[in-house]
């Protein structure tokens, strides 16, 4: 019995969209794959030239080493000093990035209107799309300055003024991820609180902020991540002398210059050692310690998030 015209229209149609649905599937898991493929790829390098570094040198030299001196014979390659300036220039700039960026996203999010947001949010992030070369050259030209004025006794390059723009730049991850996170709590919720009496604020810091608390850790963590990694930063306001960090004279740290990680793998490209040597080789190994330290940062961002996730119906 042959189909009606009609019957093999909708055949055809059926046919049509379960081809279209099995091409997007196809698309979506080749670009899926892709990026898999693209970060083993780079995992996969480092790991390679890591691992011909420390064929060269002393793991446990370089992960102890308290000195760090980069030249083409004889290098002493002790990653301790980098890593000290690069936690310092994280923990200055979560301070800067942390209360700014929480307090912006809570004003977003229960105070402002829908005009004063749709205006803010946007402007706010903006932040987020200037280079980052622009940010150190502030900090060096405009910053540094500044904070002389002020009194601190300050060298040209430091880590004071890099720390404090790599929060400023950090702030929009903080606020923005921080925001979505609190206007996803149910307003349910806030109606209960001022239904027994709650103000505004007491809503805001009592219900919404511990009902979020798993997406703004997340935010914290991720913009942490972002500041380990800066680059252009720390290369041109914070200088390029590797420093020890001094606990008896933290102050020391910050108003003179220092290196971080990334600024030592940007002076082992940009500096005349040939490759093959050790100090060619370390960029790699720090490469790879810079991507351990961030890939366990976000595996925590993802336990924190999973620990303290709330679902709301």
């Amino acid at each position: 019995m042959s189909k009606s015209p009609v019957d093999a229209d909708l055949t055809r149609s059926a046919h049509g969209r379960i081809a279209k649905e099995r091409l997007y599937h196809g698309l979506l898991f080749c670009c899926a794959a892709l990026t898999v493929f693209i970060t083993g790829s780079i995992v996969a390098t480092l790991a390679v030239d890591a691992l011909e570094f420390f064929r060269r040198v002393d793991p446990h030299a370089f992960f102890t080493g308290t000195e760090w001196v980069l030249r083409s014979e004889n290098p002493i390659l002790g990653i301790l000093p980098l890593v000290s300036a690069t936690l310092v220039v994280t923990i200055v700039s979560a301070m800067v990035a942390i209360p700014i960026g929480t307090a912006a996203a809570v004003y977003l999010s229960e105070y402002a209107s829908d005009r004063t947001r749709s205006v803010l949010k946007p402007a706010l992030e903006i932040l987020a799309g200037i280079p980052t070369v622009v940010y150190g050259f502030f900090a060096l030209v405009y910053l540094t300055p500044w904070l002389k004025q002020l009194g601190l006794d300050l060298s040209l390059f430091n880590l004071l003024s890099a720390s404090i723009m790599v929060g400023i730049m950090i702030i929009p991850m903080v606020s923005s991820i921080s925001e979505d996170a609190m206007s996803a709590v149910p307003d349910s919720l806030r109606e209960a609180g001022y239904g027994l009496g709650a103000t505004k604020f007491e809503v805001s810091t009592k219900i919404v902020i511990p009902a979020s608390i798993s997406g703004i850790f997340s935010s914290y963590i991720l913009a942490l991540s972002r500041a380990i990694g800066e680059t252009m930063i720390v290369v041109v306001a914070g200088g390029s002398r590797a420093r020890m960090f001094d606990p008896t004279n933290p102050f020391a740290n910050l108003f003179n210059s220092g290196q971080t990680m990334t600024s030592a793998m940007v002076q082992a490209v940009t500096t005349d050692l040939s490759g093959g040597t050790d100090g060619y080789y370390s960029m790699f190994a720090i490469g790879l310690t810079l991507f351990a330290i961030t890939f366990a940062m976000n595996l925590l961002s993802n336990r924190i998030a999973a620990r303290y996730r709330e679902e709301y119906q």
